[in-house]
């Protein structure tokens, strides 16, 4: 009988509990929590974006698993948490880009889509017949010559980060960060970087094969994901790194 007070805050609808907790809110949360691990760092000449892609059968052709995407010319994100969901918002982020340009003929600025992104997810909280998106979304892009990485939560909160992490490894990614990230590091320490963190995520589980890499660069101002062969490249860098630290143990 102590439960059912509970459960009525717990089903359906979000609404307040009498403590002032959105279950519905917090269980999204959950579910990206869950979700793949996806990184973003700011460089000093741009902005990387890294997913680890968990691959549950030998038989799923990696490909088709995309959990990287293009927004805009000089904007992208990297998804965590129900992929129908940030498949959604990614459309719905792509609409908003391109409404912007035929409106105002120029490109959108990464801190007005992400805000349009939140806005959106906010609405998905307060009202009767839907539900919160399970998903959180990294939003990275140039505005002003200046790499910008954003983050949106199920809620609709929306935080700027220099680096950071979204998914099942996110603590062990942060620690990483928080020890060995430096601000005047170029793209290609940056892409290490990540990689070295979702290395120690995955305790050392690491595919070139089931890993999805996309940059923004200042000087061109363009997205684009890397090639198989490129991620392959950083791939063996960081492999080499841990097999020497293993042989000194």
């Amino acid at each position: 009988m102590q439960m059912a007070p509970q459960m009525g805050y717990d089903r359906a609808i979000t609404v307040f509990s009498p403590d002032g907790r959105l279950f519905q809110v917090e269980y999204a949360r959950e579910a990206v929590k869950r979700g793949t691990t996806a990184v973003g760092i700011k460089a000093a000449n741009g902005v990387v974006l890294l997913v680890d892609k968990r691959i549950t059968s030998r038989l799923v052709e990696a490909e088709s698993i995309e959990k990287i995407f293009q927004i805009d010319d000089h904007i992208g994100a990297a998804t965590s948490g129900l992929v129908a969901d940030a498949r959604s918002l990614v459309d719905r982020a792509r609409v908003e880009a391109q409404v912007n340009r035929v409106s105002y003929d120029e490109p959108i600025g990464v801190e007005v889509i992400s805000k349009k992104i939140c806005d959106h997810k906010q609405t998905y909280t307060q009202y009767g017949g839907v539900r919160p998106y399970g998903t959180a979304l990294l939003i990275a892009g140039v505005d002003d010559n200046k790499p910008r990485l954003f983050e949106t939560d199920p809620s609709g909160a929306l935080l700027e980060y220099k680096a950071t992490a979204i998914g099942a490894g996110r603590n062990a990614v942060v620690e990483v960060f928080e020890a060995d990230y430096r601000e005047d590091m170029n793209i290609d320490n940056a892409i290490l970087l990540g990689m070295d963190a979702l290395y120690k995520a995955a305790e050392g589980k690491f595919d070139a094969g089931t890993l999805e890499l996309g940059v923004v660069s200042l000087e061109d101002k363009k997205f684009r994901k890397l090639v198989p062969e490129e991620v392959e490249n950083y791939v063996q860098q960081i492999l080499e790194k841990h097999k020497g630290t293993e042989n000194k143990e």
